[in-house]
Parts: structure tokens; sequence; C-alpha cells
């Protein structure tokens, strides 16, 4: 895939082994509305093990995911305006900036289709 041109992978198969160069590309990823604390501290674990770039989660869970990952060179993603792009466009920097502050370190937007 990064052979053609891809610079991030976004899918892991349970129990695969992964080649490092590969891990690196990979968001590993949870966005279930009903993620537990538990649920993000697996995530986080495996993202470490494994050597993934970040773990891509909501919002609310952000500030967990950052303590988790202390020291960690795994980035935390957060999807601001998900999960289905609709709030305000007004409301997006906010959301921003309140992930940001809360320790994500890269942000992913959910399209709108405001008028």
């Amino acid at each position: 895939m990064v052979e053609v041109g891809a610079n991030r992978v976004s899918a892991l198969a349970p129990g695969a082994s992964i080649d490092q160069s590969i891990a690196s590309l990979i968001d590993h990823t949870l966005l279930k509305a009903d993620a537990a604390y538990e649920d993000i501290r697996k995530i986080c674990d495996e993202a470490k093990r494994y050597g993934f770039a970040s773990v891509c989660i909501n919002p609310s869970m952000v500030s967990l995911a950052s303590r988790i990952l202390t020291n960690s060179p795994v980035r935390v993603c957060t999807v601001v305006g998900f999960p289905l792009g609709q709030p305000l466009v007004k409301r997006k920097p906010f959301e921003a900036e309140a992930s940001i502050v809360n320790g994500a370190t890269k942000l992913t937007w959910s399209s709108t289709s405001e008028h």
C-alpha cells in the first residue's frame, strides 16, 4: 500500500504480526460511543506494544489516553465534529482547542455540509 502512495493504514487484523515499518503507519482506532476506560487503556497498550503511529479516539477520552501514552512516541488523535460532521462550523475550533488542551497531538475533521 505504501508503494502506491498510502501514508497511513487504518486497520489491523486481530492477532496479526506487524512489521515495525508498517506499524508506524497505522492509526489504531476506537471510536465506539460506549468505549470504556478499560477499552482505551487496551488500545493504548496495543499501540505502544506494536509501535502504531497513533490512537484515534473520541474527544472525551483524549485526556485519559494522553496520560497513558506519556513518554511514548504514540500520538493521541481525535476526531472533531464526530460522528456525523454536523455541528456548526463555529463550534469546531472550540472542540479542536479543547482536544489539544486535553492532550491530542493529531486532529481529524468530520466534514460538514453546513450552508
